[in-house]
């Protein structure tokens, strides 16, 4: 383990986490669950949701969310430490540093149609590289020279705002809609200033490719008004109501250097030279509990490693809670960052967990042998395909359907398969769509998103923000909790659990070595992987 991993306590964290209200963790005293049969009934979803309800507490109590650089999410932190040395860790708490941003910024219709748009969904503030000047400004909406519906032009030949002309006489104080295409995004917002423009709006240009979000990028020098970019979509809705529409366009946003934490807990027995390794990210989103994404994982791991208290594994088992995963797998990659190569080689293996009980769910296994060809060649490290025939086994097992998801480095397994560790793991969905097939093999609601409450405020314990009727459909197939699909739930909590503790006890499929000691049932061979699943 990183010498960069250190013990982390603080008067900041326990003033959170007595501002959080999280009480004291009871004491473990669970029998041995040292077979995939014994640790399948010791881990559950009653037990998983009770973590769920108090990172909800955290959250409640701080601000609405748990996300990295914020108080929610060191009270997640102490949380997760405190249940962990109640089960008889020694847990690590490793810091690192990233650039904090908070997003503030606003785009508004107040008048016809009143509507408030989403910053990240529906608009970006710029990102020029001379700066993002702040400020509010309401006015009248003008477009200039935009092409409406947006994408008739061929791609990158809209010329909206790139001549001084083109503001002929434009009203002083109003502000300006314009339009992706020839020239920079800078010249046409510094053109718009120049014509007296209070703010500007560039909506993207409409074509394929070209119709979502962007950094506004580029030296834009002298440039004082607020200035944000719009998706084509955004941008033609609010085309619709004008002449006379009337916009507030705010930019406002913190950005500064703050700490987040990784979380690493390892059972004390076990060979540290074979190590297998299991992680889920703990931060949300700003302004979200984020209680399915990722306190489903991070629950679920949770409760694993408790439940396994008492087993001694064959190989080291480490625990990883990962900060900052929704700014860029901060965490992760600081983690692997900090490995020597002979720590690297220590790692056989990675299991990720990252969203395992989606609303609309359909059970995903990372494509670890690229059968669906998602991921390029040589990007997968080998072992990997052994790893998703493990979770394939599992499902087998339970007569359960299941299929190939992308293993990209979406999530926080990406910095491990960089250096070559293997690895695999389980995904729900998130803003993708449920097809009619799906639906068939595993009830809910097609043509509409396995998580509908992704990156949202609804994405809670109590049900709030949730679009009624859509999650009272999802309730007639399934048991939900707030935005957690408990059937689900208690399914990959078990998979979970059964993956940790096979590669506990063997990982020769991986890597084709074998650390001597009792398999315990979990598998002394190949010939013994069918008995490692209960029916």
């Amino acid at each position: 383990m990183s010498k960069t991993i250190r013990r982390f306590v603080g008067v900041a964290a326990i003033a959170a986490l007595a501002a959080a209200g999280v009480a004291a963790a009871p004491a473990y005293a669970a029998p041995n669950p040292n077979s995939v049969k014994k640790i399948t009934k010791a881990v559950n979803a009653a037990g998983t949701l009770e973590h769920l309800q108090a990172l909800q507490d955290i959250a409640d109590a701080n601000g609405g969310d748990r996300a990295a650089g914020r108080p929610g999410y060191l009270a997640s932190v102490e949380y997760v430490v405190g249940e962990l040395e109640a089960a008889g860790y020694s847990p690590e708490v490793q810091e690192f540093e990233f650039d904090y941003s908070e997003e503030n910024s606003e785009l508004i219709r107040i008048s016809p149609l009143p509507t408030s748009y989403v910053e990240g969904r529906d608009f970006l503030r710029n990102g020029f590289d001379s700066g993002s000047p702040k400020g509010t400004a309401t006015g009248t909406l003008v477009p200039v020279d935009v092409n409406i519906p947006a994408g008739a032009l061929p791609p990158n030949s809209n010329t909206s705002g790139c001549e001084p002309g083109d503001f002929a006489a434009f009203p002083v104080g109003a502000i300006a809609l314009l339009q992706r295409g020839s020239c920079s995004f800078a010249l046409k917002a510094l053109n718009a200033q120049a014509a007296g423009a209070s703010a500007v709006i560039i909506m993207n240009e409409g074509q394929d490719g070209r119709t979502g979000l962007i950094r506004m990028i580029g030296d834009a020098t002298g440039l004082t008004i607020p200035a944000i970019f719009a998706t084509s979509a955004t941008g033609e809705d609010l085309y619709s109501t004008s002449p006379g529409t009337i916009v507030t366009v705010t930019v406002d946003y913190e950005s500064e250097v703050r700490s987040a934490y990784n979380v690493i807990a390892q059972t004390s027995s076990g060979d540290t030279s074979n190590v297998v390794m299991a992680g889920a990210h703990l931060d949300s989103v700003q302004d979200g509990a984020g209680i399915h994404d990722n306190g489903s994982g991070s629950a679920a791991l949770l409760e694993t490693a408790i439940q396994m208290q008492k087993v001694k594994p064959n190989s080291a088992v480490r625990f990883a809670w990962w900060g900052a995963e929704e700014e860029g797998l901060l965490g992760s990659e600081y983690y692997v960052e900090q490995l020597t190569e002979e720590e690297a080689a220590d790692i056989a293996l990675y299991l990720n967990f990252d969203m395992i009980a989606s609303p609309n769910y359909f059970f995903g296994i990372y494509d670890g042998d690229n059968s669906s060809g998602t991921a390029p060649d040589g990007f997968i490290p080998d072992g990997s395909a052994e790893i998703e025939d493990v979770f394939e086994a599992f499902y087998d097992s339970r007569g359960l359907p299941y299929q190939d998801t992308e293993f990209s480095g979406r999530s926080d397994y990406g910095p491990f398969i960089a250096i070559g560790i293997p690895a695999g793991g389980l995904f729900t969905g998130a803003e993708g769509v449920k097809t009619a097939d799906e639906a068939i093999l595993y009830g809910g609601v097609p043509g509409e998103s396995y998580d509908p409450c992704y990156h949202d405020p609804c994405d809670n314990l109590r049900g709030d923000g949730q679009d009624v009727a859509l999650y009272d459909a999802l309730r007639a197939d399934y048991e939900l909790v707030g935005n957690v699909n408990v059937d689900a739930l208690e399914v990959n909590v078990d998979a979970v659990a059964t993956a940790i503790v096979t590669f506990a006890f063997d990982t020769s499929s991986v890597n084709d070595l074998r650390v001597p000691g009792k398999s315990h049932g979990a598998g002394k061979s190949a010939d013994a992987f069918a008995d490692r699943f209960p029916g």
